[in-house]
């Protein structure tokens, strides 16, 4: 039986129930509109961005750091040009929507958590 470590799994529970809670809040908003996730969307959209801050402040090591900001900031990028580009080109199907409140959601959990990861690794490189 393999050892796990328990070091990080505050980070690694809140990076998977940010991604879980940011894909159904997408999905819910667009496909299945609920009236209850649309009147307290501002406060669901503040908890991925709580849940950003604690995966860019516990779940990267500063080991991985390079790695986690390259790959957060592709798919900021990505999600940003995405929730454009969707929307124009799938009019009509829904589909479009639905994928661009998902990206929406993505972005307002991996938008804090990259500041804080690009942030602590500006102050360990700029250690004296």
């Amino acid at each position: 039986m393999a050892i796990k470590s328990h070091e990080n799994s505050i980070g690694a529970w809140a990076f998977l129930i940010g991604v879980i809670l940011a894909v159904l809040i997408g999905l819910s908003t667009t496909i299945i509109p609920n009236p209850t996730v649309i009147r307290y969307s501002g406060q669901i959209y503040g908890i991925l961005v709580l849940l950003g801050l604690v995966i860019g402040f516990v779940n990267v090591p500063e080991k991985d750091s390079q790695t986690f900001l390259w790959a957060g900031t592709a798919l900021v990028i990505v999600s940003k040009f995405g929730m454009d580009s969707v929307r124009g080109s799938l009019i009509g199907i829904m589909v479009g929507d639905a994928v661009s409140a998902v990206f929406a959601a993505l972005l307002a959990l991996f938008v804090p958590a990259t500041i804080v990861s690009a942030l602590k690794t500006v102050f360990s490189i700029s250690k004296i």
